[in-house]
């Protein structure tokens, strides 16, 4: 199979400042890389990076040729969560310009976890309170050896609530709640055990690796399943187990059946070939 990302990565220009903050690179084969780009800061929030992720999901949303997006900090930091001048002014904000600063994180971690794409997290270093959201708020993650993790808003007064769902979701609220409380740090090889986290890997180095192989994964599958596969999974989620869900479910394995890429896949299996969308 022909390596996805050995095509090299272009960045999608913009003449907008922001993009400086977090850049938008993509391969012709459909890889997509988004990175916070502020390593003098370890990539902490500000608004201006919020808003800089949140026009790179926007794009990405409607991006029909990428197949998988990779997230990623600049200089050995994923994300050292919130920018301290940012709080510093956050803390003179009226109630309804907090709102609407909250709002402008949540939105865009919504943005984030909504992608048609399976999105990946590439963790390195510092991912602390949003940056471990940005990571939660992924379909999966992988971290370096040395990575390290806390949601510590407690210890500042504050809590982890534009964050919190996507936590909860991913972690479950037992440990969401213990971690949320006690604002510990906690390493890599925790974050896989809690499920925060899909894989450790030995080095920043073995990121690059990791990417390749998913990429190459991704790539065998059929891209409108995979978009259909992840709304499935939070259209069924806590939902009963009765005759309106066998019928949801009944009805959407038929739709796909007759779908170009259902005719296509089965097609493609039955003559030995691979289906069109492979690389």
């Amino acid at each position: 199979m022909t390596n996805p990302i050995a095509d090299p990565l272009v960045e999608v220009t913009d003449t907008d400042a922001l993009s400086d903050l977090a850049v938008l690179d993509a391969s012709p084969s459909g890889v997509a890389v988004v990175t916070i780009n502020r390593p003098d800061k370890k990539n902490a929030f500000n608004a201006e990076v919020i808003a800089a992720l949140a026009q790179h999901f926007e794009t990405l949303r409607d991006a029909d040729g990428v197949r998988i997006v990779f997230l990623r900090g600049a200089g050995g930091a994923f994300s050292a969560g919130a920018d301290l001048d940012w709080m510093k002014s956050a803390a003179t904000f009226t109630k309804d310009e907090n709102r609407e600063d909250a709002i402008a994180l949540a939105d865009m971690l919504l943005a984030l976890r909504e992608l048609p794409q399976f999105t990946v997290a590439l963790v390195e270093g510092p991912a602390f309170g949003g940056g471990a959201g940005l990571v939660a708020a992924c379909d999966y993650a992988v971290a370096a050896k040395d990575a390290k993790f806390a949601f510590s808003e407690v210890k500042l007064g504050l809590v982890a609530a534009t964050i919190s769902p996507h936590v909860v979701a991913a972690i479950g609220p037992r440990r969401a709640k213990s971690l949320f409380v006690t604002g510990r740090m906690f390493d890599a090889d925790f974050a896989e055990k809690i499920g925060l986290v899909d894989e450790v890997v030995a080095s920043a180095a073995d990121l690059d690796d990791a990417m390749e192989r998913l990429a190459t994964e991704i790539m065998a599958c059929a891209p409108g399943a995979v978009a259909t596969s992840k709304t499935l999974v939070d259209d069924v989620t806590g939902v009963p187990m009765d005759e309106e869900l066998l019928e949801m479910t009944a009805r959407l394995i038929a739709d796909q059946r007759l779908s170009d890429e259902g005719q296509e896949g089965v097609t493609a299996f039955l003559e030995k070939r691979k289906p069109g969308w492979a690389l």
